[in-house]
């Protein structure tokens, strides 16, 4: 076991704006792109690729001395394989093609996903601030809360789920570079691609969810 976490800590490219790349990121880069593209394509397989990518990142967080994102992978895991049930379980009660119907949040899980983040953000942050040696306890704790709750909505196929992550990724990009994680930096460019991509590519996927539920001329309603 010490053998492969030497590996993965090994640098697979010596030099990437500035700092070495590692196995672990490579694994991350590539796990975490293919993860966020299935999802944009509403691909059961993201799932389980999905968990794969936490693990990777869980040792790369933290070696980083990024806890909260650590803690975070974490969690994804147990949320993903909750995600892959439910969307298992979608495919298998509706008739329609792909599944688990495309959904707006309501009001109400509006008001609690963002009082529900503030507080986590909160909480976290000042914990991580106290207890660790982090040196980015706050946008380290935004991350976790928002992410969750991101994920939440990505399980119930909700489309306001896309937005979340956009501000994910906005908040993402510079920390991971100042962390001297350019790979994964980069990567959460793509995220952010891909997250305007799954954006448009719900919204396309759930107008046809409108046309195939409405009933066809002549039929009895």
């Amino acid at each position: 076991m010490d053998a492969l976490l030497d590996w993965m800590n090994s640098p697979a490219v010596p030099n990437l704006l500035g700092s070495p790349v590692s196995w672990i990121e490579v694994i991350g880069f590539v796990t975490g792109a293919a993860c966020v593209y299935g999802v944009a394509r509403q691909k059961l397989w993201s799932w389980p690729v999905g968990i794969i990518n936490n693990i990777a990142f869980m040792i790369l967080f933290l070696g980083a001395g990024l806890y909260g994102d650590t803690a975070l992978q974490v969690i994804f895991g147990v949320v993903g394989a909750y995600g892959w049930f439910n969307w298992i379980r979608g495919n298998r009660s509706t008739a329609a093609k792909d599944d688990l119907p495309i959904r707006d949040a309501s009001r109400a899980e509006i008001a609690w996903g963002v009082g529900i983040t503030a507080v986590a953000t909160a909480l976290v942050g000042w914990m991580l601030a106290v207890e660790t040696n982090s040196t980015v306890p706050w946008p380290d704790a935004f991350i976790l809360a928002a992410s969750l709750m991101a994920t939440y909505g990505q399980t119930k196929k909700i489309m306001q789920q896309w937005y979340v992550w956009i501000i994910v990724d906005m908040v993402s990009i510079p920390l991971y570079f100042a962390k001297g994680l350019a790979l994964t930096g980069i990567l959460y460019i793509g995220f952010l691609a891909l997250c305007i991509y799954g954006l448009v590519d719900w919204n396309r996927a759930r107008r046809m969810q409108g046309v195939d539920a409405a009933p066809s001329e002549g039929a009895l309603v």
